[in-house]
């Protein structure tokens, strides 16, 4: 029965062409580019970043997202150069978007130990579903039948432009994006559904920063937040990270009450493993909203690996957490 529910929830959301809202990774600073193109070059030199995110596990079918990106600095340009992609399959119907985009950021001096990096991402976009996994009632009902509902387009395609800044200094960052300025069409029919567009303002900052002269920085302690707001939904995330080379632990709250229940939406935890040129880590969000004994949570790993970096860390390094 549960199965039945979500293939009608996913085939009456193609058929009315909502936009449902965009893909989100609860480990948003280990897949920078996609939270901002501003992110593109932050590493200092080549990196590589996968993420995977399985949401709300004790479904049938429940709701897969991928992502990887590619990004390098160009050190006597002062720019940032990046590719990202992403694909998201949600339900049996596997409703879904693939994206791939190319970045590219700049970074200046505006004040006194005070850096500003502005950023670009022009992606194209593939909207679809996969129509022979779905099965409707009437067939369910009265099997070798059909159904009445008219066959949508295999795919919508289309092109999408976001830009962002970020503004960071040793111990703190802060920054903005704006998605969807193109606002894509996703509808699988004649008519248009355009998806709205997306506002994240980020920030934190270092609370505890312990290390010797000339040597690498053993321990940190770091406030940060996520704010979004898309349409008629808005999200916040708080969260600390406690990083004592080479453990990190996190503890994240996402909700607002009572928009997103009394209690709100999640807690999540995190466990990572980082070193100067490769991260790993992993978090579950366990849900506290309304969904919960429904969909009990969500896994998500991460990955990174950098490489070609220069042999000196360079004074203004982006402070923000990977994880």
């Amino acid at each position: 029965m549960r199965r039945l529910i979500v293939i009608i929830i996913i085939a009456w959301i193609a058929l009315k062409g909502i936009v449902a809202q965009d893909p989100q990774f609860s480990q948003f600073y280990s897949n920078p580019l996609y939270l901002a193109p501003s992110f593109a070059g932050a590493a200092g030199g080549s990196r590589i970043c996968a993420n995977f995110r399985d949401q709300w596990i004790s479904l049938p079918s429940t709701f897969m997202t991928y992502s990887f990106s590619y990004d390098h600095y160009f050190s006597n340009f002062k720019s940032g150069f990046g590719l990202l992609g992403y694909k998201d399959a949600a339900g049996t119907g596997q409703l879904g978007t693939l994206s791939l985009g190319v970045q590219y950021s700049y970074n200046f001096m505006a004040f006194k130990n005070i850096i500003v990096r502005p950023g670009i991402h022009f992606s194209y976009k593939e909207h679809g579903l996969a129509w022979d996994k779905l099965d409707f009632i009437d067939e369910i009902m009265f099997p070798g039948g059909s159904t009445t509902q008219p066959k949508p387009l295999e795919k919508t395609r289309d092109v999408d432009l976001a830009l962002s800044t970020l503004v960071y200094a040793k111990r703190f960052w802060a920054g903005v994006t704006v998605d969807h300025l193109l606002r894509p069409n996703v509808s699988l029919y004649a008519d248009k559904t355009l998806v709205p567009v997306k506002v994240s303002v980020f920030g934190g900052i270092e609370l505890v920063r312990k290390g010797r002269l000339l040597k690498p920085v053993e321990e940190t302690m770091t406030l940060a937040y996520l704010f979004k707001t898309q349409g008629p939904f808005t999200q916040l995330d708080l969260g600390v990270y406690w990083h004592k080379n080479p453990l990190v632990l996190g503890l994240w709250y996402r909700g607002i009450p009572p928009f997103n229940s009394q209690r709100g939406d999640a807690l999540i935890l995190l466990l990572g493993y980082k070193t100067a040129n490769f991260n790993i880590g992993y978090s579950y969000d366990l849900t506290i909203s309304n969904l919960i004994g429904q969909a009990l949570g969500s896994h998500e790993v991460s990955m990174s690996v950098k490489f070609a970096l220069p042999r000196k860390t360079k004074k203004g390094e982006v402070p923000c957490p990977e994880f």
